[in-house]
């Protein structure tokens, strides 16, 4: 006769999400990568202003390159300090939703880049553009464009998300989310300096961060600072063009 009591079948037990798994950076990383980015932004900045006021494209792309060797270097010295996983670092796959959503996010960042910095203006009187460099580069022509969309679209996201996201907030990590993200985007947004660009900084430094802990992956956030980064060269680069 046929048994018909069929036994439950055991709930498989919860995951953890990603960030939660395996190896993370800790304190020996943060360290040496915090060091290796101050002194690679510092060298950078006594690189930059000794490039004249006439050579602004020069230096809105120099400014750019040192802001991805600086994030670059962070991470590689960071990287070798004991762990040497890129997963450890969130390098890994994801969803292309999430690059997606993380696409999404960027551009949302920028919109509200442009709502700040035109009620900062209206507010306080000053029109100056702390990114003007930035700007003068991506107008200064077709080749200065191309180099300004790799260093600041592609090579500036990527150095950035590894070092404040895959070291700095992997690391936090472990003292909990809210810890990881608002600790990591704070050190972000300061690292722009104390200026317009520091509440968008921060947004998308949280947004970035948000992301890792879901996905366990820097991907996504690499996205996000890439479309905000990329709008920020892209359009600058139009309006120059239509002004010719």
């Amino acid at each position: 006769m046929w048994n018909d009591h069929v036994s439950p079948v055991p709930a498989a037990p919860p995951v953890a999400p990603p960030e939660h798994t395996g190896k993370r950076p800790g304190w020996p990383e943060i360290a040496v990568a915090a060091v290796a980015y101050v002194v690679l932004v510092v060298a950078g900045i006594a690189l930059i202003v000794s490039i004249p006021d006439e050579h602004a494209v020069a230096r809105g792309i120099v400014s750019y390159v040192v802001s991805a060797l600086a994030g670059l270097g962070a991470f590689g010295m960071a990287f070798v300090v004991r762990l040497r996983d890129p997963g450890a670092f969130g390098l890994r796959r994801v969803s292309g939703k999430w690059l997606l959503v993380g696409a999404g996010l960027g551009l949302g960042a920028f919109v509200l880049n442009i709502a700040v910095s035109a009620v900062y203006a209206r507010l306080s009187g000053d029109t100056g553009n702390p990114q003007g460099d930035y700007r003068a580069a991506a107008g200064g022509g077709a080749f200065a464009f191309v180099l300004t969309l790799l260093c600041g679209a592609v090579a500036t996201p990527l150095g950035e998300e590894l070092a404040f996201r895959g070291v700095l907030a992997g690391a936090l990590g472990r003292y909990g989310s809210w810890v990881s993200v608002l600790g990591s985007s704070a050190v972000f947004a300061l690292a722009h300096g104390l200026n317009v660009i520091l509440p968008i900084a921060f947004v998308v430094g949280t947004a970035s961060s948000l992301l890792l802990r879901k996905t366990g992956s820097v991907w996504p956030g690499v996205c996000v600072h890439a479309a905000n980064n990329g709008l920020s060269v892209i359009l600058p680069a139009l309006a120059a063009l239509a002004a010719r």
